[in-house]
C-alpha cells in the first residue's frame, strides 16, 4: 500500500487526526532523518520518511489515514554514546505523544541499542531489529461524549484521597465484572464502596503506559507497580478490556457522577529506557541528548531517581512534553490532578533544586493546570533532594514526617509527644510560608511504599523474601511494632492491641489539620504479609483482599470521616499558633495537661509524657464569613487509664464525646469535669450548646 505524504504542519506534536487525514509531528534536534512506520491489518510495515523540519521538528501529512492506524519510527542519526547520542534506526520507537499503545514492549535483547554481553558494552552497535518485540502506536480519535459532566473543584478542606491501584484494588473483588480494568474501577461496587466510605479523592497507581523490568521478568516477577513509564499520553492497555481509551475516560465520567476525583501518580522524573545499559524504547532513540540528563562524561546518566536516568527539564521540549503531558490529561481525559512521583527531579535547574525553576513557574502560570490539585513526593536521591515543606502553591506534598511521628508515638517512643503535636497541627513549621494553606501537608498513615496499615501493626520487621532479593530490598525504618508476636495470630489479646492501635492511627489522622490520605484496603485490613516493597508483586499478595474485610473497623474508618467532615475546626486552610481570636480572646489552639492546666516547656521535654491534649478553635485571623462557634477537645492517651479535666465549657454550653477509639462506635455521651480516657486511645469531645451541636 501507498502513501502520499505531504508538508504537514509541525503542531501540534504526535499523531492528530483531522477527519481527512493524519498529522504526524516529532522532535528530534540531532536526527539525521525521522522515518514514519506505518503498519497495516498483516503487521506489515511501511517506511515513510517525514519531509519537512521546522525547529527541531520534524512533520508531515498523509490523507487517508484514520484512526485506528498503527505506527511507530525509527530515527537515524549518530551512534556515538560517548557524545550522548544513541541513535539506531534498527530499534523502532514508540512516539512519546501516541495516545493509545497496542501492548509493551516484550523483554529482549533486540531492544538494546547496543550488542548485550558484547565486551564494548553500550559502545557497541545492535542491527537487530526490535520491531517484533515493540508495541504499536495507534491514531485515536479522542472525541467522547461527556455529556453533563463537569470538574468538580473539591476544596481541600474537605478532600479525603483513597491512594489505589487499578488492578490491585478491583482484581480480587467478588462483586465486580473485568476486575483489573478501568471499568472495574468505575464499577457500581466500588464506587458503592468508596462512597460509603466517604472517600472524595481516588489518587491512582500510575496509569501511564509502562514497562516491566528485564530483572523482574527474569525473576517471574513484573513491574506491578507501574513506575517505569515510556508512554506519558497513553493509558495502560494492561487495563483495558478492548482496545478504545473510552475506557478510561468512562472510568473517570462514573466517578465524577459519584462525586469522586481522579488523581494521577506520574513518572515524569525518568522513564523505563534506565541508564547506559537499559533498552532503547524512545526518547533514547528519538534524542537522547535533548531528553535526559547526562552526566559530565555524556556516555552516562544523571541517577537523581535511582532508576538510571532522569528527564531534564532544562531542556524546552522535555519540558514541553511534561506540560502538553499534564494538559491532555486534565482536557481530554478530564482528570482533577496529578501526584508527581520523586518531583524534587522535576525541579532541579542545572541540577540542583530550584522552587523557582521551570518546572514550577510553568505550572504556576499555566491557567489548565493551576487550578487542579498537585500533590508533590517532596524528595529524590540526588544530593540535597528532601524538600518536605519547599515547594511553591498550589503544590501539596506528602508529609512522610507525620507518618513517622504518628506511628512512633503510637508504637510508644519515647520523647515524640511533642512531634505528634506539631502533626496534629500541620506541620506549620515546614508549610506555614509563602501564603500556603494548612492543607499543603498531605498526611497518611500508609501508602503503597510500606506497611499496609495492619501490618505496621503485626510485623516489627519487613518480610520482602518473595521480592527475590534476599529480604533486602525495602525500608528497614517502618516504625512498626508487632503487639505481640510477628505476623498473623489467634491470640485475643494480640489482635484487641492491634485493632485498638489501627482505631488509634484513623482517628490520628482524621483529627489532624492537613489534607487526609488513605491507603486502599487499609480500611478492610488488607495485608501484604509483611512486604513492604510489594513493587513487583502482581498478584493476591499485592492485590487488595475483600474477602477477609474486617467489618468492624470499616465501619469506624467511615464513623472517623464523616466526623472529620463535621467539625470544619479538624479542617482548616489557616494554621493554628495559639493566637488568640478577636471575636473572643480565647487562643485557636491550646495544649492542657490531663490535670487542665496548660503545657510548660518541662511537660513538652517530659521523655515519659504519653498524653496529648488539645482544645481547638476556628484559627485566629478567620474572616467573619468563614467563622465558625464551637470547639473541639481532642485526647491522644498512649498511657494507661487516665482522667483529663475537661477545659470550661462557655456558659450555655457542653461537651459531649463523639470519638472514642475504644469503642467500636462512636458515642454521644455528655461530659462530665473530669472524663475518663482508656489506655491507648483517642477521644474526642465536642463543645455543643444545650440544643445540641
Amino acid at each position: 500500500m501507498t502513501h502520499a505524504i505531504t508538508a504537514g504542519h509541525p503542531f501540534p506534536l504526535g499523531a492528530c487526526f483531522d477527519g481527512g487525514g493524519v498529522n504526524f509531528a516529532i522532535f528530534s534536534q540531532h536526527a539525521d532523518q525521522v522515518v514514519l512506520c506505518l503498519f497495516d491489518d498483516r503487521d506489515r510495515e511501511t517506511r515513510i520518511p517525514l519531509p519537512e523540519r521546522e525547529g527541531h521538528i520534524w512533520h508531515g501529512y498523509i490523507a487517508g489515514v484514520a484512526p485506528g492506524q498503527r505506527y511507530g519510527y525509527r530515527v537515524h542519526g549518530p551512534y556515538r554514546p560517548r557524545d550522548g547520542h544513541r541513535f539506531n534506526p534498527n530499534k523502532l520507537l514508540i512516539d512519546p505523544y501516541a495516545r493509545r499503545l497496542t501492548g509493551s514492549p516484550q523483554p529482549h535483547d533486540a531492544l538494546f541499542g547496543y550488542r548485550a554481553g558484547h565486551p564494548d558494552a553500550d559502545l557497541s552497535f545492535d542491527r537487530r531489529d526490535s520491531a517484533a518485540r515493540m508495541p504499536r502506536c495507534v491514531v485515536v480519535d479522542p472525541a467522547f461524549d461527556w455529556g453533563e459532566d463537569r470538574p468538580l473543584r473539591t476544596p481541600l478542606t474537605q478532600t479525603v484521597i483513597y491512594e489505589a491501584h487499578v488492578k490491585g484494588l478491583t482484581m480480587l473483588h467478588p462483586g465486580v465484572n473485568q476486575p483489573g480494568s478501568y471499568l472495574a474501577m468505575a464499577s457500581d461496587p466500588v464506587l458503592d464502596h468508596l462512597t460509603s466510605l466517604g472517600v472524595t479523592a481516588v489518587e491512582l497507581l500510575p496509569v501511564h503506559a509502562f514497562a516491566d523490568d528485564r530483572f523482574l521478568a527474569d525473576r517471574g516477577l513484573a513491574n506491578y507497580w507501574g513506575y517505569m513509564s515510556y508512554g506519558f499520553f497513553a493509558p495502560e492497555p494492561r487495563y483495558m478490556q478492548g482496545h478504545d481509551i473510552a475506557e478510561f475516560q468512562q472510568m473517570v465520567a462514573r466517578f465524577h457522577q459519584a462525586g469522586i476525583e481522579v488523581i494521577l501518580d506520574v513518572v515524569y522524573n525518568h522513564t523505563a529506557e534506565g541508564n547506559e545499559l537499559g533498552p532503547t524504547l524512545s526518547l533514547r532513540g528519538i534524542d537522547n541528548a535533548a531528553y535526559y540528563r547526562l552526566a559530565d562524561e555524556r556516555r552516562f546518566y544523571v541517577n537523581d531517581a535511582g532508576t538510571g536516568n532522569v528527564l531534564n527539564l532544562d531542556s524546552p521540549f522535555a519540558l514541553r512534553l511534561v506540560m502538553d503531558s499534564l494538559r491532555y490529561w486534565v482536557t481530554v481525559m478530564r482528570v482533577d490532578g496529578f501526584r508527581f512521583d520523586l518531583c524534587s527531579v522535576l525541579g532541579r535547574t542545572r541540577g540542583v533544586f530550584d522552587r523557582d525553576g521551570p518546572f514550577f513557574r510553568a505550572v504556576q502560570q499555566d491557567p489548565i493546570l493551576n487550578r487542579v490539585k498537585l500533590i508533590a513526593e517532596p524528595w529524590d536521591l540526588g544530593p540535597g533532594g528532601y524538600q518536605l515543606g519547599a515547594y511553591p502553591a498550589p503544590f501539596c506534598e506528602w508529609n512522610d514526617r507525620y507518618r513517622d511521628g504518628v506511628r512512633a508515638f503510637w508504637r510508644g517512643d519515647a520523647g515524640v509527644t511533642g512531634r505528634l503535636a506539631k502533626r496534629v497541627a500541620g506541620s506549620a513549621a515546614r508549610f506555614d510560608h509563602d501564603g500556603r494553606a494548612a492543607t499543603s501537608s498531605v498526611n497518611f498513615i500508609a501508602a503503597h511504599d510500606g506497611f499496609t496499615l495492619m501490618d505496621t501493626v503485626s510485623y516489627a520487621r519487613k518480610q520482602n523474601e518473595a521480592n527475590g532479593e534476599s529480604n533486602r530490598d525495602g525500608h528497614d525504618h517502618n516504625i512498626s511494632d508487632n503487639g505481640g508476636g510477628e505476623g498473623p495470630t489467634d491470640d485475643p489479646a494480640v489482635r484487641a492491641r492491634r485493632d485498638r492501635r489501627r482505631r488509634n492511627l484513623i482517628a490520628t489522622l482524621m483529627l489532624s489539620q492537613g489534607t487526609p490520605m488513605i491507603l486502599a484496603g487499609d480500611e478492610l485490613g488488607n495485608s501484604q504479609n509483611g512486604n513492604n516493597n510489594a513493587y513487583c508483586q502482581d498478584n493476591p499478595l499485592g492485590w487488595v483482599d475483600w474477602d477477609g474485610a474486617d467489618a468492624a473497623f470499616l465501619d469506624f474508618c467511615r464513623q472517623a470521616i464523616a466526623f472529620r467532615k463535621a467539625h470544619p475546626i479538624l479542617r482548616q486552610r489557616r494554621f493554628l499558633h495559639s493566637q488568640p481570636r478577636e471575636q473572643d480572646g480565647l487562643p485557636d489552639l491550646f495544649w492542657r495537661r490531663a490535670d487542665g492546666s496548660p503545657m510548660t516547656l518541662a511537660d513538652w521535654a517530659d521523655p515519659d509524657l504519653r498524653l496529648l491534649a488539645a482544645e481547638m478553635r476556628m484559627a485566629s485571623g478567620t474572616p467573619a464569613y468563614a467563622a465558625l462557634p464551637g470547639a473541639v477537645f481532642l485526647v491522644f492517651n498512649n498511657g494507661g487509664d487516665t482522667s483529663v479535666r475537661m477545659p470550661d465549657p462557655a456558659r450555655g454550653a457542653h461537651w459531649r464525646r463523639r470519638l472514642d477509639s475504644a469503642r467500636d462506635r462512636m458515642p454521644d455521651d455528655p461530659a462530665g469535669p473530669v472524663e475518663r480516657i482508656e489506655a491507648e486511645s483517642v477521644a474526642a469531645f465536642v463543645l455543643c450548646d444545650l440544643a445540641g451541636d
